[in-house]
């Protein structure tokens, strides 16, 4: 059974920087394209940062190009995401996810994860 465990979320002031990790369990880890997704209070889960399983190819959502960075360790069973220049807008539960299936491109689509980790939660203050 695999496992997704967020860490490094918490307060933070606008203009700020986070730094979240996601640790996984399992041996198959580096065969599977991962995402961030965030859900604020209210509003539906949105994709944030993708990367293909290799690492070779990523993506964002537009209001986070620039600002947020997506990288893997297949080594270490690890994706993390660098958030910088942090605005109240960005307040939210993130969540690590793993693609339904091995070697498949990164999609924006909740559906299209079926494992998730329990989230770490991010505050921005203004």
């Amino acid at each position: 059974q695999v496992q997704l465990v967020e860490s490094g979320g918490g307060l933070v002031q606008a203009g700020g920087s986070l730094r979240l990790s996601c640790a996984a369990s399992g041996r198959t880890f580096g065969s599977f394209a991962m995402a961030w997704f965030r859900q604020a209070p209210g509003k539906e889960r949105e994709f944030v940062a993708g990367i293909s399983w290799s690492g070779g190819s990523t993506a964002y959502r537009d209001s986070v190009k620039g600002r947020f960075t997506i990288s893997r360790d297949n080594a270490k069973n690890t994706v993390d995401l660098q958030l910088n220049s942090l605005n109240p807008e960005d307040t939210a539960v993130y969540y690590c996810a793993r693609r339904i299936s091995a070697k498949i491109l990164v999609t924006r689509a909740p559906e299209g994860y079926d494992v998730w980790g329990q989230g770490t939660q991010v505050t921005v203050s203004s």
